[in-house]
């Protein structure tokens, strides 16, 4: 078989070096050094996350998809199967590399991270995967084309590079079009021209910063648009028929608390930089939202609530946590000024999983020590260490994941399991989904953090679901 496979490349390989000399010669060899270190999929990533939305997200898909797929052709595969590359006077000098490498010619990087990128991208979009794919054709065959790969290199390479990109849904599961499940609202009003509506604008959200106040005033120019600030004060001086917010998860939530307290309704503007709950809920921008509104559609979803230390409820839309992630929020916050919010997020998630330390706990009487502590707001998907998909608003329950810090090799064992994606499975790994939840910890206090925002400190923390208690504007269909 090895010898058929050698004939076939050698046929192939003579056959392209037969082709007549043109000037895409030169293009080819451009466009292969352009590709060198996956840098021309890294530019191409950067430019789409320069976006938010699908752009933003097939982007990073891209990036991580590279990331295995260069891994496993040059740091793996190559050390396995060495092979030589094809010999330099099978091709005319000016088809040739000016600089041949030297690694093994079986399978072709290049044409993995080619691969991988498409295939990446097709999964979140499949115009920009179309539209990438013969820039990736071209990436592939341009290895053959200049002599320093054989066409089953190629091969080899690109179907590594398709299975690295379907391997990242292990991880990090496509996007999910349809809005998660939740009761229907059937007593919300049409409010014309946002007249009775209230609308609280944090203009320092999202990664640029951009305010919606002039947006929203065109869209419904008899709404009342104020800051964030004293929310119970703007409701008491205002009285309006319902609350809008315009912020991130952090401004959701804690608008959403007011509008739960004073029973209003809450009309969402997604300005932050995830927007994860307007994401749950299909609420894709403004458009979306102008149109629930002026329709009267809406539906009733799930919140949940923490007490600290007997404390009145603390609610939040999407995730509580104790353990490392409250420590990863403040050191966050000190390095963003320098760094940028996504670099500093991962100059402290590393120094954090580095230095933290288990807590001792008691979760409904029973003591267990742990790394850290999460609680979501209804079940999310997948099961283990990321889950980033929510279907269902209307549960009525709590997801609650930790991980233990009492078994032998746990922090280890925790970092493998999460890279292979197999957490879920590990004996250090805790699920369940409940309606309740009380937590004691047993070394003192901790401070919690409820939707990416850092909380009080306590040692008792009562968690709560609380089925339909907010009312929200959303298209139906």
């Amino acid at each position: 078989m090895l010898r058929r496979v050698n004939g076939l490349d050698l046929a192939l390989m003579r056959r392209s070096a037969a082709l007549r000399g043109t000037a895409a010669d030169r293009g080819f060899k451009r466009l292969s050094k352009a590709a060198n270190h996956s840098l021309l999929w890294l530019v191409i990533a950067g430019a789409l996350a320069s976006r938010r939305g699908v752009g933003r997200r097939a982007a990073l898909r891209g990036a991580a998809a590279v990331g295995g797929a260069s891994f496993s052709a040059s740091l793996v595969a190559k050390r396995l199967f060495p092979r030589r590359r094809p010999a330099a006077d099978l091709l005319h000098e000016t088809r040739r590399l000016t600089k041949r490498p030297t690694s093994s010619s079986f399978p072709s990087g290049h044409a993995a991270s080619a691969a991988a990128f498409t295939t990446a991208l097709a999964m979140e979009s499949p115009a920009l995967g179309a539209a990438v794919a013969p820039v990736a054709a071209a990436v592939a065959y341009s290895r053959v084309h200049t002599g320093v790969h054989w066409p089953s290199d190629v091969a080899a390479g690109t179907a590594i590079g398709i299975a690295a990109g379907l391997a990242t849904r292990r991880w990090w599961p496509r996007h999910r079009a349809d809005a998660a499940s939740a009761r229907e609202h059937t007593a919300l009003e049409p409010l014309v021209d946002g007249e009775g509506l209230v609308v609280v604008v944090n203009p320092g959200a999202g990664l640029g910063g951009v305010d919606q106040t002039g947006a929203i005033v065109r869209e419904w120019p008899k709404a009342v648009v104020v800051d964030i600030g004293d929310l119970d004060r703007v409701v008491a001086g205002h009285a309006p028929r319902a609350l809008g917010v315009a912020g991130g998860d952090g401004s959701v939530a804690a608008v959403a608390a007011v509008a739960v307290a004073h029973r209003l309704p809450l009309v969402l503007i997604p300005a932050g930089t995830l927007n994860h709950f307007a994401r749950d809920v299909c609420v894709t921008g403004l458009a979306d939202s102008a149109r629930a509104v002026a329709d009267g559609d809406g539906a009733l979803v799930d919140l949940a609530a923490v007490s600290v230390d007997g404390a009145g409820p603390r609610w939040f839309v999407n995730t509580a946590s104790l353990g490392g992630y409250p420590d990863l929020v403040r050191l966050r916050e000190r390095l963003r000024g320098r760094w940028g919010k996504w670099p500093a997020a991962a100059i402290a998630l590393f120094r954090v999983l580095r230095t933290s330390r288990p807590l001792r706990v008691e979760l409904n009487g029973e003591r267990l020590l742990i790394w850290l502590l999460f609680v979501g707001n209804g079940p999310y998907r997948p099961k283990g260490f990321a889950p980033t998909t929510r279907p269902a608003l209307d549960a009525g329950l709590l997801d609650v994941r930790c991980v233990r810090a009492d078994r032998r090799l746990s922090r280890t064992r925790f970092f493998a399991g999460a890279l292979l994606g197999s957490l879920h499975r590990s004996r250090t790994y805790r699920h369940a989904e409940t309606r309740w939840l009380d937590v004691r910890v047993l070394d003192g206090e901790v401070a919690i953090a409820t939707d990416g925002e850092v909380g009080p400190s306590g040692s008792r923390f009562a968690f709560r679901s609380r089925p339909a208690s907010l009312g929200i504007y959303r298209p139906h269909d």
